[in-house]
């Protein structure tokens, strides 16, 4: 398989919206960024987040979508990895851990990312096993805690 790795682009945006909407698909879940918000949040002057596309013959076989994050724990910046999809018939191919190469060798040359984190659904054991079997480890002693968009709005009326 000769599979071409390649940092999103904004011009690339429909087919990075597309690929992310085929993993909500996947997983049941909503998917509620559209092509404007990925624009906006990725491609504005404080861009969010990066993403590696995974393509063969100008077909999107995988995505990962990511942002760094800084821990004083750990010492330095982490690459946090909100997003991983491979498409169907592909999986198993081995292009899961080349995607999650290509995002560190980018988070490490941007900035500096020397670790890598990610969350896995409970309801996707298989997606665990694979995480695990290239040395992901469950997180211990933490709980992924978040606030909604109600609650975003009144903690900013906070004083």
């Amino acid at each position: 398989m000769t599979v071409r790795f390649e940092v999103a682009t904004e011009a690339q945006v429909p087919r990075l919206h597309a690929a992310l909407a085929r993993l909500s698909q996947d997983l049941g879940d909503t998917h509620r960024a559209g092509v404007d918000e990925l624009r906006r949040a990725g491609f504005g002057a404080h861009p969010a987040f990066r993403a590696v596309l995974a393509s063969e013959a100008g077909e999107t076989l995988g995505v990962a979508l990511y942002s760094p994050s800084f821990s004083t724990a750990r010492g330095g910046v982490v690459v946090y990895v909100s997003d991983l999809w491979v498409d169907a018939q592909t999986r198993g191919s081995g292009l899961g851990p080349r995607l999650l190469a290509a995002v560190l060798r980018d988070a490490q040359a941007c900035w500096g990312a020397a670790r890598m984190k990610l969350n896995v659904y409970h309801a996707t054991p298989r997606a665990r096993s694979f995480y695990e079997r290239l040395g992901f480890t469950p997180a211990e002693g933490q709980t992924e805690m978040h606030l909604d968009e109600t609650g975003c709005e009144a903690l900013k009326d906070t004083r």
